[in-house]
């Protein structure tokens, strides 16, 4: 067994007890609380605890942050930052402004220590103590959200930070408890759809207007300049638009073709998937394109931004474990928007063809919400700087972000299916459509 595996499966046996002695470690809190009286025996206390935890998981608890079940993380983490680090002078600067900062606070200049702690971080984003620190002034004014992102982010960086672990350990219950809100109003119009007749004729049209919309939206954000209108008519008559790139109108038929594969041939099958479902899908996006590669896993290195995808001798294995995960009882069990963002996240992460990643991935999530019996759902180009930075920030070591925003693109399309069903609507939401304006859309690490 490698040593990356028994790291793995070790983490994951300590990482198994972990509720069992965590009650018992808080029984026994709760029996010595009377005698102490005492806020700062409670504060040690719970330090204590995050640093046995700390000590008896070791960098498990990185992989807990991370939260997706492939291997990929204990193979390769440290090489997927692949930024230069800051030269010793911007570290001194990123110090002393944190100096500043801390003394700013206890002025009570929370602006000018806010200010402060962000120049510390741009010269040192890698910066732990300034990340927990800011964190903990933006928890202070109620940002709970963001506050539990630097302090996870703090945590990926140096697993045993107690004040990191200490302040997450604070932050992670408000945080899953507003994210789980969030995913039960989204339940909610779901079964607000799902209560209008399949006969509905406004239904049918913005269900066959939300089918073009897809193709336009997922080809636009990896730079297809096809109009909507040229995409129609490129889908209704498979005639050529004059003038165009042939390459462009092949991806748009491409995927055309693994849709119309997908709702034919994979919706009734859940919990069945196949690495063979996955390559007939890209087979079809990328088909028309590049006949060759189209169903082909890549036999070259490729690299994404700062990501680099895992070595090609070893695609067969992760696509396994991909697929192994995707048929999963945990996987099943989770939230359908949960499950879809992260199958998309695992694929895109693993980037196993030479193109049409993106596409293939966005297919499947879509896929999956299809058999949960959610609509497809739309990633606009508007909001293609958001979806490569979440996706970006889950690479970093914290997938929650790119679920919010899967989540959140979720209840925009539903809001765009009931509007256009209900009698005289006033308008569709925009591309920075904010629901639940009073909570923020999280999802909880599984700890």
């Amino acid at each position: 067994m490698a040593a990356g595996d028994w790291r793995y499966v070790s983490g994951r046996l300590l990482y198994g007890w972990g509720p069992l002695l965590c009650l018992l470690l808080g029984s026994l809190l709760a029996l010595l609380l009377p005698f102490a009286g005492v806020e700062e025996q409670c504060c040690a206390t719970l330090k204590g605890l995050a640093l046995l935890r700390c000590h008896l998981w070791g960098s498990a608890v990185r992989s807990a942050v991370h939260t997706t079940s492939l291997t990929v993380p204990y193979t390769a983490f440290d090489l997927l930052p692949m930024r230069p680090r800051p030269n010793p002078e911007t570290q001194l600067e990123a110090k002393a402004a944190l100096q500043q900062a801390l003394e700013m606070k206890k002025q009570g200049k929370r602006e000018k220590a806010h200010k402060l702690l962000v120049h510390a971080l741009n010269m040192n984003p890698e910066f732990v103590e300034a990340l927990t620190e800011l964190g903990t002034i933006l928890e202070e004014e109620k940002d709970v959200i963001q506050a539990d992102h630097l302090y996870t982010k703090a945590l990926t960086l140096s697993p045993c930070n107690e004040k990191a672990l200490v302040s997450r350990d604070r932050t992670l219950p408000l945080v899953e408890e507003i994210d789980q809100r969030h995913f039960g109003v989204i339940d909610g119009k779901v079964r607000r759809l799902m209560s209008i007749p399949k006969g509905n004729s406004a239904l049918r049209r913005v269900m066959e207007e939300t089918y073009y919309h897809h193709i336009y939206h997922t080809v636009a954000i990896e730079g297809n300049t096809l109009t909507l209108s040229e995409i129609r008519h490129i889908i209704e008559t498979r005639y050529a638009v004059p003038g165009k790139s042939l390459q462009e109108q092949n991806e748009v038929i491409g995927v055309d073709a693994a849709m119309k594969y997908i709702n034919t041939t994979l919706l009734s099958r859940v919990g069945s998937f196949t690495i063979g479902d996955i390559l007939e899908i890209h087979r079809r996006v990328l088909g028309y394109v590049d006949p060759v590669e189209g169903g082909r896993l890549r036999t070259n290195q490729v690299f994404v931004g700062h990501h680099i995808p895992p070595h090609p001798q070893d695609l067969e294995r992760h696509m396994q474990e991909l697929v192994q995960w995707l048929n999963s009882e945990e996987a099943l069990n989770l939230h359908p928007v949960e499950f879809a963002a992260l199958a998309h996240y695992k694929l895109v992460y693993v980037h196993p063809f030479v193109d049409g990643n993106g596409r293939t991935s966005r297919l499947l999530m879509n896929l999956i919400l299809m058999q949960a019996r959610y609509p497809p759902i739309t990633i606009r180009k508007e909001q293609r700087a958001e979806y490569y930075n979440t996706l970006d920030t889950a690479n970093e070591g914290d997938v929650r972000p790119f679920i919010r925003f899967i989540a959140k693109c979720t209840e925009m399309t539903l809001d765009t299916l009931l509007i256009a069903t209900t009698e005289h609507a006033v308008g569709l939401p925009g591309a920075s459509h904010q629901p639940c304006t009073d909570c923020k859309q999280t999802i909880p690490i599984h700890n």
